[in-house]
């Protein structure tokens, strides 16, 4: 009887014991599924996250790589010409001092000449290929139609006084006038200068006169050649660098 009444006893203050052990089993096992649960998915959306990250970004639509494409081409035909890096020689009697800052189509000349201050701007020629001068035989006066030409504009002032501005286009070994207009250093940007009459219809002398005073300032055949030569080289650079910037452009 005192046998059962211990044992009793004991097992009633075991069942707690037992009961806390199970609960306490149970936490545990409910705390190592949510750890490893939650590791699981932080471990999933950390590497799903970058994934989707990336994808968006480089995901670009189909019309865009195609432009790449073709630019990337235009730009290789670029670089394998032989224009874009030469580097043209000097003549011995060229007298100017050369401005050319890239990205723009203009380049600008400047001596001082017996008191003169000589500026030349020289803008992109007018490039006329070998098919396009195949429509013109010469026979009719039109034999400058089948040459390239590069537009001037030459300036030709002095301390306190107006200056003369001549716009020119020229030809291999050849220039040409085609207006003369005197312009007053106080003259607002705004205003028009009166640019003279057309320059071939003034005498005949006269235009030859004008023509030996840009001479005589270094606006002559060996200036004219090598002006036509570098600005073809600016041109075939300018247009590379244009490229490469649409390139940057579409990929960013």
């Amino acid at each position: 009887m005192a046998l059962t009444s211990i044992l009793r006893k004991s097992a009633s203050s075991l069942a707690p014991l037992a009961g806390r052990l199970v609960r306490c089993q149970r936490n545990y096992h409910r705390a190592l599924f949510t750890a490893i649960t939650h590791t699981n998915v932080s471990h999933t959306l950390s590497s799903l996250v970058p994934n989707l990250h990336y994808s968006s970004a480089s995901k670009r639509p189909s019309s865009d790589q195609t432009l790449l494409r073709v630019i990337e081409s235009e730009i290789q035909c670029l670089q394998e010409t032989d224009d874009h890096d030469r580097v043209e020689k000097f003549p011995s009697d060229f007298p100017f001092e050369i401005e050319d800052n890239p990205g723009l189509q203009t380049l600008t000349l400047k001596r001082t000449y017996q008191g003169e201050e000589i500026e030349v701007e020289v803008h992109m020629p007018d490039l006329v290929t070998g098919e396009n001068g195949d429509d013109h035989d010469g026979d009719d006066g039109s034999e400058k139609d089948s040459q390239s030409c590069l537009p001037l504009v030459v300036s030709v002032s002095k301390k306190g006084a107006p200056s003369l501005e001549f716009s020119c286009i020229s030809y291999p070994d050849q220039i040409e006038i085609e207006s003369l207009a005197v312009k007053h250093p106080e003259s607002s940007e705004d205003e028009i200068a009166y640019k003279g009459p057309n320059f071939l219809d003034l005498d005949e002398d006269l235009q030859k006169a004008f023509n030996r005073y840009l001479k005589m300032r270094g606006i002559k055949p060996s200036t004219i050649n090598f002006l036509h030569e570098y600005m073809i080289n600016k041109n075939s650079k300018e247009e590379l660098i244009w490229m490469k910037k649409l390139k940057k452009f579409i990929e960013a």
